[in-house]
């Protein structure tokens, strides 16, 4: 939001000094300024801006008047300044398209409270950046957000189904679940007695990720209770 370009349009000199100061102040450091329409007008064709301070009561052509041209160039927040209070003024400048009314004579900080918020309206969000979830489990990791399964280094095919159920032992690992437990958390559904199910995708992981899958490291059998994926080998 510091990075933010204003333009800022009075022919009041004193005003547009002690805006400048103020939003200084607060961290806006890209800020220009224009006594009259034209050369706001001018302005907006020549520079994208972020938010824009109007005054109304401008030489030659007035705020309300130079507003529709602005809008042909820019959706940037617009604020008029004013010392006109009556709600058709305001009206007038809302239907003019206008995001804000500030009346003078005002208290910068309030002026400043309605620029940061306008702006944290106008311009984007910080984009979410997801920090990569990769479980280790030596010979193999599994990347969540990637959806990737690598054994030894080497990218390996995992059907959906198939990395679904090794990624829910990789969340719960030293977990032990029945096989009514995997189905019902992975495929979603209540499960009668689907244990084939259960069993044919145990194997294809282990297929996947043991050096051998009759003799398994990773996935174990737990007889009569049914599975675990141990750890201990590095993984986070």
């Amino acid at each position: 939001m510091d990075q933010a370009q204003i333009l800022l349009v009075d022919d009041e000199q004193a005003i547009l000094q002690m805006l400048s100061i103020i939003l200084h102040k607060e961290g806006f450091k890209q800020i220009d300024t224009a006594i009259t329409g034209e050369e706001a007008v001018t302005a907006c064709k020549r520079k994208r801006y972020d938010l824009i301070i109007l005054d109304v009561m401008l030489p030659k052509q007035s705020g309300f008047d130079i507003c529709p041209f602005i809008r042909q160039t820019t959706n940037a927040p617009i604020l008029f300044l004013t010392a006109r209070t009556t709600d058709l003024d305001k009206l007038t400048g809302f239907a003019l398209g206008g995001d804000d009314y500030i009346t003078k004579p005002f208290n910068p900080l309030e002026v400043v409270a309605r620029v940061k918020a306008q702006l944290r309206r106008y311009l984007p969000s910080e984009p979410i950046v997801y920090a990569p979830k990769i479980y280790d489990y030596g010979r193999f990791t599994v990347d969540e957000y990637a959806g990737e399964l690598r054994v030894e280094g080497e990218l390996v095919d995992c059907p959906s189904q198939v990395f679904g159920l090794l990624l829910f032992f990789c969340q719960n690992p030293n977990r032990l679940f029945t096989k009514t437990q995997l189905y019902e958390q992975v495929w979603g559904e209540h499960s009668i007695s689907d244990d084939n199910t259960v069993m044919v995708h145990v194997h294809r992981i282990r297929e996947r990720i043991e050096k051998t899958s009759s003799a398994p490291e990773y996935l174990i059998t737990v007889r009569g209770l049914g599975y675990k994926l141990v750890t201990g080998r590095g993984n986070r």
